[in-house]
């Protein structure tokens, strides 16, 4: 009887962990059990004083304080590694939404439902569906990257001429101030044409000037620059890599010394600045440059601190001594790049982005505004693209043939196919939820970092499937090529804006872990606090907090796992209720593994960057196939698309599944490895990869067009004209079906089974055979002249081949 009492108090405390129940209410189950007991004989006065000398000291808060609490607060700020103020204004810019929900290890998915579906305004589609298929039509992608190296001046002129760069400038400046979501519809219509033509119209509008000024500009700034900005009359770049400080961006070398100067006959308070900067998008171009530097204040003009800190100021490029005009060529996608200089160039303290009052401000700046641009240009550039090369490769499979019949039907190829698909899906699904976010106010600085690093490498990986699919035809440059250079700009974006090596294995979780989780922060916080009874009490209630966290989510997890989440509540009990499930489950696993690792590694969890990396995956997928589901959600559960959402939750999920195991497999004490295997995969991992069969499904829907794939395409160029090669390939893969039941007449005709070529001498056999009508041979004849198109490659003249200025260039400048 005593085992079962034993037994039923701890199952009664799990429940009420499992729940989130407070403290007293867990003392309160405890004691009802045990009086119980008693009046049952199960329990004699040692089980008593066992739950007295536990409740005791836990419940009575100078007992806890005093011998608990303290000198487990004395260990804790010797083991906390100490937090630069650069590391303080990461954390504390942005804010946090949903990836907190999935953080704590309870997700309330009918909250994530609420969440209203972005929406363009009728300005924002009219814009898309002028000027911006416009601007896509007017762009010879080759001449552009091949030729000139750069837009064709009347597109530049368009570009500017239509507010292209202005789409985040207030319209009380000039601008056109769309949402955020819209700003992403733009950018995967303009990647889909070119990637050299979203890039120059994204980063005005990421983080720079524009940005910058509209949230922390004087009113003399932003009367100065943004309707200059507006009417593109002026282009800003924004420098702020260096060669010694590329990820480490805090640790930038460039620096001003406030002084006394001349400036325009006057002797006016400025900063003597000297820097070197490179990577510098629009700089070769830019009218206005925005610059961060490190301000140093010696004779103390602006006040009694010397070191002032990292500061943004905007600098007009004429202004003497500074150096634009020289050019990267990064990955031959020729976008504006290039690096800056400038040596103790002379300017008023009030170029300083927000007035003097704003000096030593500048990394603040840039991250709270870098939470919101990298939620936007990158992963929206990213989705675009790879909903490009979904369409693309499907009309394709579907249009080439070997061996006598289309490529998609091979199951060589209907396995990258289907991660096109799954990717094409999840991407726009993330980066809509995302930009809704934003729309809504937040600025998503963890969610930013995973997007820009997973929407990116799905990019890349993407790239690499379709030139798989599409073999000699993606490898040989030229007008007719649209994969070549995105294939070789892919690396770009896993570049820029934070490195996805830096962002995977620090930021994604380091922030994550710190603006997430419920109590972390403010255990830190204490260590900071210089009232010793205040430091105390609130990292007593932190504490506190944090075991009650830890236990809940163990029993949660064991739970979850052990009864394979069945019992968990789902907004719909449908064919997706799996996926709410698992994902329900690993967010409890994550909120555990976190507080284990915070417990086993302490403050050198900070350089465990593969450890960290891992818990950002889970965090990471955890989020993928929340956006997937909502994107369902939003567009009406439609079952026709339930192929595209099965196979992203599926791969997502697996890849969760994958980075938990790696992540016990990695613990450092091989009993904890098993009690770990044990209580999270008691039965095995149970999600297994997306089945043939379901990658089947999803290759078939890419190379057939029907509403879902329709939807797939959404905001990607389509149109029939002649510089779009991917829209003359849609309307060749419709002519190609068309044809076939006419192919298979003549064949039929024949007696005998022709290959799928020449299809203007088939049409002249069916007519010879009066197996088909003359307007059936004209469809013959069209489709044929379109299947060369796609099929064919371009070649060249030798002499239009030749290159070597650039290089002859450089040994020009190696020679001076």
């Amino acid at each position: 009887m005593t085992a079962l009492f034993v037994l039923g108090l701890l199952g009664c405390l799990a429940i009420a962990s499992y729940h989130r129940a407070n403290w007293h209410t867990h003392l309160t189950v405890a004691a009802a059990v045990l009086v119980i007991g008693s009046f049952m004989g199960a329990f004699a006065m040692i089980s008593w004083l066992i739950f007295l000398a536990i409740a005791i000291p836990l419940s009575v808060t100078s007992i806890r304080r005093q011998y608990i609490v303290e000198p487990i607060f004395k260990a804790f700020k010797k083991v906390t590694p100490s937090m630069s103020d650069t590391e303080k204004s990461a954390i504390d810019a942005g804010t946090t939404w949903w990836e907190a929900d999935l953080f704590c290890g309870n997700p309330n998915w009918k909250k994530m439902h609420q969440y209203p579906v972005p929406r363009l305004t009728a300005e924002e589609q009219a814009f898309i569906d002028g000027p911006v298929e416009e601007v896509c039509a007017m762009l010879d992608d080759w001449e552009a990257t091949h030729e000139l190296t750069d837009l064709p001046q009347d597109v530049w002129q368009y570009l500017k001429d239509n507010k292209f760069f202005a789409m985040i400038i207030k319209k009380q400046y000039g601008g056109l101030e769309f949402s955020a979501f819209a700003q992403s519809c733009v950018l995967q219509k303009l990647t889909s044409k070119s990637t050299l033509l979203s890039s120059i119209v994204g980063v005005p509008n990421s983080l720079g000037p524009g940005e910058l000024l509209q949230h922390y500009g004087t009113k003399e700034q932003k009367d100065h620059y943004l309707p200059g900005l507006a009417k593109g009359d002026e282009i800003p770049c924004f420098a702020l890599t260096s060669p010694e400080a590329g990820s480490d961006a805090s640790s930038i070398p460039d620096f001003g010394i406030v002084c006394k100067g001349e400036w325009n006959g006057e002797e006016v308070l400025g900063m003597r600045l000297t820097w070197n900067k490179r990577y510098i998008t629009l700089a070769p171009v830019a009218t206005v440059l925005g610059l961060a530097f490190k301000l140093r204040d010696p004779d103390g003009l602006l006040g009694d601190k010397e070191d002032l800190g990292i500061t943004c100021a905007l600098i007009p490029t004429n202004t003497p001594g500074v150096k634009i005009g020289r050019r990267h060529f990064p990955l031959n996608v020729p976008f504006q790049n290039g690096p800056t200089q400038g040596e103790e160039v002379f300017v008023p303290i009030d170029y300083i982005i927000g007035g003097a009052k704003m000096a030593g401000q500048g990394w603040r700046m840039l991250v709270e505004c870098l939470s919101v641009g990298r939620a936007i240009t990158l992963p929206s550039n990213s989705a675009g693209g790879i909903k490009a090369l979904a369409i693309a490769s499907g009309a394709y499979s579907r249009i080439r043939r070997q061996f006598r019949l289309p490529i998609g039907k091979m199951e060589g190829i209907e396995e990258p196919l289907a991660k096109l698909g799954g990717y094409a899906y999840s991407s726009d699904a993330a980066v809509s939820m995302s930009t809704g976010a934003v729309d809504l106010g937040e600025k998503p600085s963890v969610i930013s970092a995973i997007l820009k690093y997973h929407l990116t490498e799905q990019m890349r990986d993407s790239t690499k499937h379709a030139m798989d699919i599409h073999g000699g035809k993606g490898i040989c440059l030229g007008p007719n090529n649209y994969l070549g250079r995105g294939y070789q700009g892919a690396p770009i974006a896993i570049t820029v804006e934070g490195a996805n090596i830096l962002t995977r294995n620090m930021i994604i979780y380091g922030q994550g872990a710190i603006r997430c989780h419920p109590f972390v922060l403010s255990e830190l916080e204490a260590c900071n606090i210089e009232d010793k009874e205040a430091a105390l009490a609130q990292f007593d209630k932190s504490l506190m907090g944090h075991i009650g966290f830890t236990i809940s989510n163990f029993a949660r997890t064991a739970w979850l796992a052990l009864t394979g989440a069945r019992f968990t509540k789902t907004p719909y009990d449908d064919e997706t209720a799996l996926f709410y499930r698992t994902a329900t489950r690993y967010s409890a696993s994550l909120a555990l593994m976190s507080d284990i690792c915070m417990a086993v590694f302490g403050g050198s969890l900070k350089r465990k960057e593969r450890i960290s990396a891992r818990l950002g995956d889970l965090l990471s997928y955890l989020y993928l196939v929340s956006a997937t589901l909502k994107r369902y959600n939003d567009e009406g559960r439609r079952k026709e698309d339930f192929a595209l959402v099965q196979w992203s939750c599926q791969d997502h999920l697996y890849l969760c599944q994958r980075a938990l195991a790696d992540l016990i497999n990695n613990m450092p004490f091989a009993p904890l490895r098993g009690f770990l295997k044990l209580v999270l995969f008691p039965w095995g991992r149970p999600i297994r990869k997306p089945t043939d069969e379901l990658e089947q499904k999803v290759a078939r829907l890419l190379q057939t067009p029907s509403e879902t794939r329709d939807r797939l395409a959404h905001n990607i160029y389509v149109t029939n004209e002649p510089l779009n090669l991917i829209g003359r390939q849609e309307q060749t893969l419709k002519d190609i079906l068309a044809v076939e039941p006419i192919f298979d007449k003549v064949c039929r005709a024949k007696g005998d089974k022709l290959p799928f070529f020449a299809l203007d001498k088939v049409a002249e056999m069916g007519l010879e055979l009066g197996a088909i009508t003359s307007d059936e041979a004209e469809q013959l004849k069209a489709a044929e002249v379109g299947r060369l198109q796609v099929i064919n490659v371009d070649d060249f003249d030798p002499a239009d081949l030749l290159a070597g200025k650039a290089a002859h260039s450089v040994k020009k400048v190696k020679a001076a």
